[in-house]
């Protein structure tokens, strides 16, 4: 009789060799965490930039913005990996990954912060602006502290997408999560445990800003 794609034994496999699971869901986390950072600093400088009445400013903007949010994250990824060699340049496959998902998400939170620097009314800035404040100094001492509060719950579900889109660093083996659990299970056949195991660690990263996403929402809603 053929065993099932859940035999027992499969999942004994998987308890016996945690370890690989556990590189993997390491190597995951501080991707998603260093990418979160250069998306959440490209966001800021590129959102500020489209929020500014600047032309010069604006344009570059929106093709960053345009570009990467218009074309896949597996292209650009690809790029990264096998077409900077040529011009001279190889990058370690997690730095691969840390700027292919951190510089696609950036792109993403831009818009964000841009929509939530438009959302504080004028009012606000014209009040700083009768302080005696500069366009600087309104920016951060007025719009940002107002902005950070639209923005929050938005940009908290953006770090849920980036860390499932992280997965993609196992097309060019990546050693991420998604990676070791295929690898692992292309040796043994046992990619229903394998799977399973993998679906509920992602969880275990993402469940947690997603209940955080919808206390904000929550919170948000009462004090408006």
């Amino acid at each position: 009789m053929n065993p099932g794609p859940f035999a027992l034994f499969k999942w004994e496999a998987v308890a016996a060799e945690w370890p690989v699971f556990a590189t993997g869901f390491g190597t995951t986390a501080l991707v998603s965490l260093l990418a979160l950072l250069l998306a959440l600093a490209l966001g800021l400088a590129f959102g500020m930039a489209g929020a500014s009445t600047s032309k010069g400013l604006r344009g570059p903007t929106r093709v960053y913005v345009e570009f990467f949010q218009n074309t896949p994250l597996v292209i650009q990824v690809f790029f990264l990996y096998n077409g900077l060699p040529y011009a001279g340049l190889v990058l370690p496959v997690f730095a691969v990954g840390v700027l292919g998902v951190g510089i696609y998400h950036g792109a993403y939170v831009a818009e964000i912060i841009r929509a939530g620097i438009e959302a504080v009314p004028k009012g606000q800035k014209e009040a700083a602006a009768s302080q005696g404040f500069n366009a600087w100094q309104t920016m951060v001492h007025v719009v940002l502290p107002q902005t950070r509060r639209i923005v929050l719950p938005p940009l908290a579900n953006q770090a849920v997408f980036l860390i499932k889109n992280t997965s993609v660093l196992a097309m060019v083996a990546g050693g991420d999560l998604m990676y070791q659990a295929d690898s692992w299970a292309a040796g043994n056949l046992y990619y229903g445990p394998a799977y399973v195991v993998t679906g509920l660690l992602y969880l275990a990263l993402c469940l947690p800003l997603s209940r955080w996403v919808r206390r904000m929402e929550k919170t948000s809603a009462v004090q408006a």
